[in-house]
């Protein structure tokens, strides 16, 4: 009931102050509230913006704030009810922030924000056209208001961001970015991240907790800048036990860098108050740290508590596959099939982890267990105990195409962890051969990685080569997800 109430009174009060603009006014009050927002400490703000919202019935800025609770709530937990009530709240802050003060450069600002926060949480509930239109207003708006006001250092970080983003489109979207008139540069973007992050700029200081969320992301995923999107975590002393958003970002670049320990200590040591906002995400993490470890049975703890509490549809199904797998590795097998069929009958298709767990589930092909091992140590960080799993096999120790595939592939991931390069090479080139016309992501992640390797390495045009052979196969797991990456890597290459 909170923010229905909080919103009424805001148009309640607004009746007595009728004849005045309605300003943007980001106060000290408001700077405070927004800090505790992007630390997820939502209870704290919650009770801050309703007594700023009584106080100041004339300020729009606390409906900015409101949104951003919204959005965190719904981007964590998509719990379907929340997000029925609230999405018509984001429209009646929309209408109300368009009869703002225009002279402010928090005018468009404002709009531009809410609507790709609302973009973002519409396309985790599968509403991608809904979504696309307001990304494109939010670009449009953004863009709009770096020409009014260009000394406005947050336009940097959304414009900055969105253009990163749009420069890695795949092209199997790419209708629909010329479609919403939107055009990207990795290069550009990133440069305007960058500069916005690091500067001492009096809004740039301000929003730097919202900045240092979104700017590793972008290092890691976008840019491949790995190492430094780790080092800019440590570096910058970011507080990783009483800033939740920022605990969730390190956990959640640490378990794609191969850390599983460093995820699970993240996890354990975060503040643990009551005030901060309550999701199932850190059981879904600690899932997944553990099973990297083979944990199994502290594995299965935590997916289940996450499948229980989690009101959404978003890696459902990759975690109860997640479940069967540990427990066909403890050797329990009629749990194992329950879980698989759970697989089937849970959650939904809209990310490529739950639509491979979804495909697997129904093939009913279980993975072979020394090479389902080997790769969840590896993929936890383990790697010296995934090598010794795998220490003097070869593919003829594998009867089917698809073991011999995945050890090969296998076997080239250690190599490249355990930085053993040329090994690795040769092992991808064999995933390469076996897979390139199989529906397995194995082939096309391997020309990616080799791709990786040689940009490494400055042999710009032979990365260029393999991030296109990745792009050029069809048909596989992971189509979206891999392309992307492999034209983040063609547009670092050719400097785009």
């Amino acid at each position: 009931m909170r923010q229905p109430i909080l919103f009424l009174a805001f148009f309640l009060t607004s009746l007595f102050t009728a004849g005045a603009q309605q300003k943007f006014d980001f106060n000290a009050a408001c700077l405070q509230t927004y800090q505790e927002i992007n630390k997820l400490k939502t209870e704290t703000a919650e009770e801050q913006l309703q007594k700023i919202s009584l106080q100041q019935p004339d300020n729009l800025i606390p409906l900015l704030l409101e949104n951003y609770i919204d959005f965190y709530t719904l981007f964590f937990n998509e719990d379907p009810g929340y997000y029925t009530r609230q999405m018509g709240l984001m429209q009646n802050r929309l209408d109300a922030l368009a009869k703002g003060d225009k002279s402010s450069p928090f005018y468009l600002y404002s709009q531009s924000v809410i609507r790709l926060q609302r973009g973002a949480v519409q396309i985790k509930f599968g509403n991608f056209w809904d979504a696309g239109w307001d990304i494109r207003k939010a670009y449009l708006l953004i863009k709009e208001n770096r020409k009014k006001f260009p000394k406005f250092s947050p336009n940097e970080m959304v414009f900055g961001a969105l253009e990163s983003v749009m420069g890695t489109i795949p092209k199997g979207y790419k209708w629909l970015t010329n479609l919403l008139g939107m055009r990207g540069s990795v290069t550009e973007g990133m440069r305007k991240m960058k500069e916005f992050t690091n500067s001492n700029e009096y809004w740039a200081k301000q929003f730097s907790i919202e900045a240092s969320f979104i700017y590793p992301y972008l290092l890691f995923h976008i840019a491949n800048e790995k190492k430094e999107a780790l080092d800019f975590v440590e570096n910058k002393k970011l507080d990783l036990v009483n800033n939740h958003l920022h605990a969730f970002m390190a956990v959640n670049l640490s378990l794609n860098n191969k850390e599983a320990a460093a995820c699970k200590s993240i996890i354990l040591h975060r503040n643990k108050s009551a005030e901060y906002l309550s999701t199932p995400v850190w059981d879904f993490q600690l899932g997944y740290a553990n099973l990297y470890h083979l944990d199994l049975k502290e594995a299965i703890h935590h997916f289940e508590q996450f499948t229980n509490q989690f009101k959404g549809k978003f890696y459902l199904k990759d975690s109860y596959q997640k479940i069967s797998w540990a427990y066909y590795l403890l050797g329990n097998s009629q749990q194992a099939e329950a879980f698989r069929k759970l697989t089937i009958n849970k959650g939904s298709t809209l990310s490529d982890a739950d639509k491979k767990a979804n495909r697997d589930a129904k093939e009913n092909n279980w993975p072979n267990p020394l090479l389902l091992k080997a790769r969840l140590l590896s993929d936890g960080g383990y790697h010296t105990e995934a090598y010794k799993l795998l220490q003097g096999k070869t593919s003829n120790d594998f009867i089917n195409t698809e073991d011999k595939l995945d050890f090969a592939y296998r076997a080239a991931r250690i190599f490249d962890d355990l930085g053993r390069k040329d090994d690795a090479i040769r092992n991808y080139l064999v995933a390469i051969k076996l897979g390139e016309n199989r529906r397995e992501h194995y082939a096309a992640r391997a020309a990616l990685q080799i791709g990786m390797i040689y940009e490494e390495r400055g042999d710009k045009a032979t990365a260029i080569k393999y991030y296109e052979q990745c792009m050029n196969m069809e048909g596989h797991e992971y189509k979206d997800s891999l392309d992307q990456k492999a034209k983040s890597g063609i547009a670092r290459c050719k400097g785009n």
